[in-house]
């Protein structure tokens, strides 16, 4: 196994740890929410954001063993910058909702609506980033067998997701009024 493999795994096992620590997070931030007065809402796709998430790090893995996928710098570096800023757009998002980021959709509105950080421009920042991560992470060493039926199943995942998610955070008068006319991913786009 050439180098290039065994760190591109390693990263891909780092990025594995790391998920385990959001869980972590979110398992404490649930409970301080739901101390305070917050609802967990119905999520009918958390489990299969989760298998998602499992697949594609192993889907990523064995392409690159089972299919000797090379790694080209040219396409490499390029995907390792966007892998290191979507991941910056992801803390930013962690940091700035606090308690109230979690991965599960959660009623937290009432204890106030986050308007602040990447906010500002977006109502989904942090569904933008995961989305670019796992589209580039694969991409790193050229598994695009990965890349692209992960794109597509994510938007299908997300598709379903963010339709529970807006129906509970647009029930909030103050959350309505503050993002309505924000777009979803991107600044000027939709």
């Amino acid at each position: 196994m050439s180098l290039s493999v065994i760190l591109f795994i390693a990263l891909l096992l780092a990025v594995a740890a790391m998920r385990f620590v959001e869980l972590r997070i979110s398992k404490r931030h649930q409970r301080d929410m739901t101390a305070r007065g917050a609802a967990k809402a119905k999520d009918p796709i958390f489990r299969w954001m989760a298998a998602f998430h499992t697949l594609l790090l192993i889907g990523a893995a064995a392409e690159v063993v089972f299919l000797h996928r090379p790694f080209l710098p040219a396409l490499a570096i390029p995907m390792i910058i966007l892998f290191v800023i979507a991941n910056a757009v992801r803390w930013w998002v962690i940091r700035t909702l606090g308690e109230h980021w979690n991965v599960e959709v959660m009623d937290s509105t009432r204890l106030g609506v986050i308007t602040t950080g990447p906010f500002r421009y977006v109502r989904h920042p942090n569904y933008a980033a995961v989305f670019v991560e796992m589209i580039v992470l694969p991409l790193i060493h050229t598994a695009w067998i990965t890349a692209l039926v992960g794109a597509i199943a994510h938007v299908a995942v997300l598709t379903v997701r963010l339709s529970a998610e807006e129906r509970v955070l647009f029930a909030n008068p103050d959350y309505a009024a503050a993002m309505s006319s924000k777009p979803r991913f991107l600044p000027g786009l939709f």
